[in-house]
């Protein structure tokens, strides 16, 4: 249902200009270090793994620069597997997650593929906890063309330079209940339209490419993380986030035209994973687990396949 809510910046009904954009970077805040959460871990990697500096966000390129990390001893004949988090900064899970499997499982899986992890897509949204960029554009909208989010341009831009073909693409993911709290009416003020009230799955879920849904693929995903935490269940009507469940813990949308990260690699198989949280059932470490466990889903069904 559409929500009489009264957004603190702007006029209802009138998209946001550059005055109302400044008012809300305005509003932003750090309330944690990027350099002490993940920088550090990204260093204790580099005795495994090799790590590049992709890029750095003109906002405070000192402050942000961009990393990704591969397996080492490239083999073109294995596929390649291309690992994203953070690419919403304030989805935590998502950029710990990704290095927790970097950490722990990664190696293990070597042998098998050739692993791309860009575990922090979006370092300023992470220390400011936010869904957007200090632009106000939200990265995971912008995997296109000439994105007008550097964040994207930026990665998409090293995953195209080391000319590689990516077989599986999995992109790390939550859903807060500040989705519906903050993010979603600031979207809906931002482009001057009525706040629609939805609510936020109780649970994990996993997100498909509706031109190439891999249904087994994402049915060994949700069964891996069932170990871990709940999955979420559809509401009365049958869906999560507006969207018809396709099975259990699964939706699907067309990820290439909405300009989703899973979109831009025309990979063979695809999932962004969905962690919720704020579960008084859950711990920061399981939503890690969790993250950690969907990987492990997915690679484990791909390896079963050859």
């Amino acid at each position: 249902m559409t929500a009489s809510i009264t957004f603190p910046i702007g006029t209802p009904g009138q998209p946001w200009g550059d005055e109302e954009k400044a008012q809300w970077l305005k509003t932003t805040s750090i309330k944690r270090s990027y350099k002490e959460d993940v920088m550090t871990k990204i260093e204790a990697l580099k005795d495994r793994f090799d790590v590049t500096q992709y890029g750095a966000l003109s906002f405070d390129e000192s402050r942000y620069p961009q990393f990704g990390i591969r397996s080492r001893d490239v083999d073109q004949s294995k596929p390649t597997v291309l690992i994203t988090g953070g690419v919403h900064g304030y989805e935590t899970s998502g950029v710990h997650g990704a290095l927790q499997f970097l950490d722990t499982e990664a190696l293990a899986y070597t042998e098998h593929f050739n692993l791309v992890v860009a575990p922090c897509i979006s370092p300023w949204g992470y220390e400011t906890i936010n869904r957007w960029n200090p632009i106000a554009v939200d990265p995971n909208r912008s995997f296109v063309e000439n994105s007008p989010s550097e964040e994207s341009a930026n990665v998409m831009a090293w995953v195209k330079s080391l000319g590689v073909e990516v077989f599986t693409h999995i992109d790390l993911h939550e859903t807060t209940d500040t989705d519906e709290s903050e993010f979603r009416p600031a979207l809906a003020a931002r482009d001057g339209k009525d706040y629609d009230e939805d609510t936020v799955p109780d649970g994990f879920y996993t997100v498909g490419d509706s031109e190439n849904p891999n249904t087994d693929f994402q049915t060994a995903i949700i069964d891996e993380v069932r170990k871990v935490t709940h999955i979420a269940p559809a509401d009365n009507k049958g869906l999560i986030i507006g969207t018809p469940v396709e099975q259990d813990g699964v939706i699907n949308y067309p990820v290439k035209s909405l300009g989703l990260c899973t979109g831009f690699t025309d990979c063979q198989y695809s999932t962004t994973t969905e962690v919720y949280p704020d579960s008084e059932t859950v711990t920061d470490q399981e939503c890690n687990d969790a993250q950690v466990a969907a990987i492990r889903g997915a690679l484990n069904y791909l390896i079963a396949q050859r």
